[in-house]
Formats: structure tokens, C-alpha cells, sequence
């Protein structure tokens, strides 16, 4: 490839520490929504088991943090994948990279907003507050929780659009707030649950079958989704090594925390009762171990997770889509950064306002438990994707470690292509799982080859963008890879 000096770009203020990092990542990863919802779906995949898959799936993860943490330390980029996959692959898979990573998100984002007005109904009524201007509250209405999350969503928008230090300030009393609530149930249900503690629930091999694995591995996956978020805020960080270690430090804890849950979860409620309360599943579990007001905490909490995690989801898509259009591969305007706020405010507002336009949309389906698993499955194939392609590119670039200093090799292109391996192999047997589950195409959570398509449509869309920008935009982007470097000297654009 041609290895020549990148154009200079616009900046993004430098404010942020390894504590604000580690705020950003969690709350990215959202591990109180994640347990309240997930681990119930995936206790519908792999039965009591829970435990055993959560420690399956952080193996190729840690692989992929560690090809993350290597690539951040000698080209730390807001566009992380995207400049990476680029750079040591093709350009066309790093900008299907970079794009999959934003379709994924919006979507994420547009169904979280229904989880976050779950919550929030769901309180309500804990709180005795049944009706709001003559209308009932419904906690299962998709309409009702959507739009009371587009509200969250509008705010949390504006908040990320006024600086990241104070929204990862915000972050980090919320996930305070969360892992106390969390640690003080789930330490009470491990010791107080009625249900005997059992070795088999650490046995992937009494999983039912190899496509419950396979799923269950990729739906254990997303639940660690967004570890990555602390890399996407590397040029905001006074010291880009804090990147690497915000998204260490965040793994690390989500395995911890996904443990404490699976097996109180386990010891408290059934096989039937997980996997038949879906997102109501933390809520459920509150009400078996205390009586209200206590028993609302964990309701309280998901609701503060689902609202970081909308906050968490914007920022790091916003830097994303900076780095992309810094690279001329998408329009100018997602690249303008606000002279008061040193942040990519324009374009963080209009990712809101996407975000907005696809949970409106969103509608169309009409169970909330049927949207998140559409959802969940169908994004962890491209996530699963994203990350392999990411680990490939570690692999690739530092293959000469093989040769000189045979430990580091084996840190540096073994294990990432060994996860990179473990995860394409995942998708690829999920992607047909769902092509011979059935014989039509329905639009429902349950039909194979809706969930099929799903991925698939961001996979082509992502094509035919990077066709887009390499001849229409004529992005230099595609001559070499290589992105515009986040140390150049810059040029402040202003966008308020």
C-alpha cells in the first residue's frame, strides 16, 4: 500500500482521564441492562448454563481487547476499526467497519429507547402512578415506551452534544448508582436463593445442542458489546495509553459482573421463570428477594442503565462517523466541531434525531421481547464481524513479531486470529442456523430468515457506501487506507 502522509482534520478536545474512559466503556456496555434483559433470552437458548456461556464468550473477546489495546497504542484514531481494518486489510473492509458499527448502533439505540421507557412505565406503577392525562400506563405498550425513550433520548442527546467529560461524569454516578444495586441483590440471591448451587451450570458441554452454543456464544458476545467505546474517545484522552486500559478495566468488570448475575439469577429463579420474563426479567427478579419500596431498586437501576447506555451509544458513534468524515468517505458534515464545546455537535444531533426516526419505525413490531431478540441476534453477527476483521488487522500488522520475539507474536497474531477465527465461525453457523429454520420470509422475531436479512442489509448497504465514497466522493481514504492522522496539526471547524 502506498504509505503517504495523511490530511489534516478537524480536532477534538482533549479532556478526558482514565476514569472518564472507563465511565464511557461500561456505559456503553450497559451491564445492568444486559443482565436484566439478556440473561434471560440467552437462558431461553442455554438453559442453566448461563455462567458456563458468559465465560465461553469472553475468550475470543479478550483476544479481540488485546488486538485493540495494540493497534490504540501505535495509531490511536477516533475511527479505531475502521483506520485499522483499512489500513492492514483493504479499504473496503475497513469502511464496512466503521459502517456496520454505525448502522448497529442507531438501530441499538433506536430499540433501546423502548427499553428505557419500559423502565421508567414500569416504576410508575411501582410507584402507584397507573395513568398520565387520562391514558393508562402500560409497560408493554411498544408505543407508550417508545416514546417516553425518545424523551430520555432528545436529552441525553443534547447532554453528549455539550462536552463528554460531563456526560462520562454523568455515566459514572449512574453505573455507581447501578453496581451497588446490583452487587447488594445479587450477593443476597446467591446466599438466600432457593435453588442448590450446581457445577453443570459452569458444563458448556451439557448445553443442549451445537446451534443453542452457537447462539448462546453470540448472544453472550453482545452482551459485551461496547468495551470497545473507550477507544472511539482516544483522541479526547490526555494520554491515548488510558484508551487501552479504560477498555481492559471494563471487560474485565463485566465478566465479573455478568458471573455475579448468571448465578444469582440461577439461584433464584427457574429455568421457566428466566427465560418466560424476558425484559421484565430484573424487575422479576427484584420482587423474589425484597418487598417494595426495596424490591424497585434493581428497576431503578436498569432504567439508569438503559439511559448511559443511550448516552454511551451516541458518543461513540459520533467520533466514528467524525473519523470517517475527517477521511472525506462521508459528508463534511458530521466532522464540524463546536468552538464551545470541542465536540462534533452537529453531527452527534443528527445521530440523535436517526436514532429518533428508527424507534418511530420501530412500531411496526409489536412486542417489546420480540424486538430485543430480533434485535440481539441479528446485530451480533455484524458485531461479531466487526471484531474479527479488527483482530485480523492486529494479526496482519504485527505478523513480523512471529519472527522476532515468539511470545509477543503469540499475544499479537495468534490469539487475535484465533478470535477472529472462533468469531466468524460463530456467525457464520448462526447465519445458517437461521437460513434452514424455516422456508418463508415473515416478519418476525422467531422467522430465520428475517433475522438473516437483517445483517445482510448492512453488509450491502456498507458496499455500496464505500462504492459511494471511492468514486463519488473520491475519498483519498481508498488509495491507501490509511485514515487522517489525529496528531496532524488541525484546523478548528465551527458548528454552533
Amino acid at each position: 500500500m502506498i504509505d503517504t502522509p495523511p490530511p489534516s482534520g478537524p480536532a477534538l478536545r482533549k479532556s478526558l482521564g482514565l476514569l472518564d474512559g472507563v465511565a464511557i466503556a461500561a456505559s456503553s456496555t450497559a451491564a445492568t441492562t444486559s443482565i436484566g434483559i439478556g440473561l434471560g433470552v440467552t437462558a431461553g437458548v442455554v438453559g442453566l448454563h448461563l455462567p458456563a456461556i458468559m465465560l465461553l464468550a469472553f475468550l475470543p473477546i479478550l483476544g479481540i481487547a488485546g488486538a485493540y489495546s495494540r493497534l490504540n497504542k501505535v495509531e490511536p484514531n477516533a475511527g479505531n476499526g475502521y483506520v485499522w481494518v483499512g489500513r492492514s486489510l483493504t479499504p473496503w473492509l475497513g469502511f464496512l467497519v466503521g459502517w456496520v458499527n454505525i448502522v448497529a448502533t442507531i438501530a441499538f439505540l433506536a430499540y433501546t429507547t423502548a427499553v428505557t421507557g419500559s423502565a421508567m412505565i414500569q416504576l410508575a406503577g411501582e410507584a402507584g402512578l397507573h395513568r398520565m392525562a387520562g391514558l393508562a400506563l402500560d409497560p408493554g405498550s411498544t408505543a407508550q415506551t417508545t416514546a417516553v425513550g425518545i424523551v430520555v433520548l432528545v436529552a441525553v442527546t443534547l447532554t453528549a452534544v455539550t462536552g463528554v467529560r460531563t456526560a462520562a461524569r454523568l455515566q459514572a454516578g449512574l453505573l455507581i448508582f447501578e453496581y451497588v444495586v446490583l452487587l447488594g441483590f445479587c450477593g443476597y440471591g446467591i446466599v438466600t436463593g432457593p435453588h442448590a448451587f450446581s457445577l453443570s451450570w459452569f458444563d458448556p458441554f451439557a448445553i443442549p445442542s451445537a446451534s443453542a452454543l452457537a447462539q448462546g456464544l453470540l448472544l453472550s458476545v453482545f452482551c459485551y458489546w461496547g468495551f470497545e467505546a473507550a477507544f472511539t474517545v482516544n483522541e479526547e484522552v490526555r494520554d491515548p495509553r488510558d484508551a487501552s486500559r479504560a477498555g481492559l478495566i471494563t471487560l474485565v468488570t463485566m465478566l465479573g459482573l455478568f458471573l455475579l448475575g448468571s448465578i444469582a439469577f440461577q439461584r433464584v429463579l427457574s429455568e421457566g421463570e428466566l427465560a418466560g420474563h424476558g425484559a421484565q426479567g430484573l424487575a422479576y427478579f427484584g420482587d423474589r428477594l425484597a418487598s417494595q419500596p426495596l424490591a424497585a431498586l434493581p428497576l431503578v437501576a436498569l432504567m439508569f442503565s438503559a439511559v448511559a447506555s443511550l448516552q454511551a451509544g451516541v458518543i461513540p458513534t459520533a467520533r466514528g462517523m467524525f473519523a470517517m468524515s475527517r477521511d472525506r468517505t462521508l459528508g463534511p458534515v458530521w466532522s464540524k466541531v463546536s468552538s464551545r464545546y470541542g465536540t462534533p455537535a452537529l453531527g452527534t444531533l443528527l445521530i440523535g434525531a436517526l436514532a429518533t426516526a428508527v424507534a418511530a419505525l420501530a412500531l411496526v413490531i409489536p412486542r417489546l421481547a420480540d424486538m430485543i431478540m430480533a434485535t440481539v441476534n441479528a446485530v451480533g453477527i455484524v458485531v461479531a464481524l466487526s471484531y474479527a476483521l479488527t483482530a485480523l488487522a492486529a494479526a496482519v500488522r504485527f505478523r513480523s513479531l512471529l519472527r522476532e520475539n515468539w511470545r509477543q507474536g503469540i499475544r499479537a497474531v495468534v490469539l487475535p486470529t484465533l478470535s477472529a477465527l472462533a468469531l466468524l465461525g460463530l456467525g457464520g453457523y448462526l447465519a445458517w442456523s437461521f437460513y434452514t429454520s424455516t422456508d418463508h420470509l415473515e416478519v418476525s422475531a422467531d422467522n430465520g430468515w428475517f433475522l438473516l436479512l437483517t445483517p445482510a442489509a448492512m453488509i450491502a448497504s456498507g458496499f455500496v457506501a464505500a462504492a459511494w465514497a471511492k468514486w463519488v466522493r473520491k475519498s483519498p481514504y481508498f488509495q491507501s487506507g490509511q485514515g487522517t492522522d489525529a496528531d496532524a496539526p488541525q484546523l478548528l471547524a465551527t458548528s454552533s
